[in-house]
């Protein structure tokens, strides 16, 4: 079998777990928002957002940038187009979400959350927008 769909296999199943992780752990604040500082409803978000982001989320994005590092080296940027610098922007878009939800993550588990549920339900769509935009040009290659 050709590396270069191995590679590019890797590249997809880490781009679905990373989004699936990066668009729960916004969802998982909006709950911890409405819950009661101190209850155990708190502390059971607390464990649950941590193990998300560090199990899951960080390590898919890590795999993700690896793999399509790689496969960049192995299609040659050549092939590449102007869709690929707006993917890769909009990739480093979300890549700025999972460090901003990093940084929320730690203010839950110091008690120091200031902002409303609706404040996370409104960040649960930024990431889901950017991930529309990099699918949309990675398939159709508009320019």
């Amino acid at each position: 079998m050709d590396l270069y769909f191995w590679v590019k296999a890797l590249h997809v199943i880490s781009i679905i777990t990373w989004m699936a992780a990066i668009l729960y752990l916004p969802r998982l604040f909006v709950y911890h928002a409405q819950a009661t500082v101190g209850s155990e409803t708190s502390e059971t978000f607390k464990v649950m957002e941590r193990r998300l982001l560090k199990a899951i989320a960080t390590p898919s994005m890590i795999a993700t940038f690896v793999f399509g590092i790689w496969l960049i080296s192995l299609a040659g940027a050549t092939n590449l187009g102007g869709w690929f610098a707006v993917k890769l922007g909009c990739v480093v878009g979300i890549a700025a979400c999972h460090m901003l939800f990093a940084k929320w993550r730690k203010d839950f588990e110091a008690d120091r959350n200031t902002r409303s549920h609706m404040f996370y339900r409104i960040w649960n769509e930024v990431p889901t927008v950017l991930m529309i935009i990099v699918v949309i040009l990675a398939v159709v290659k508009p320019f």
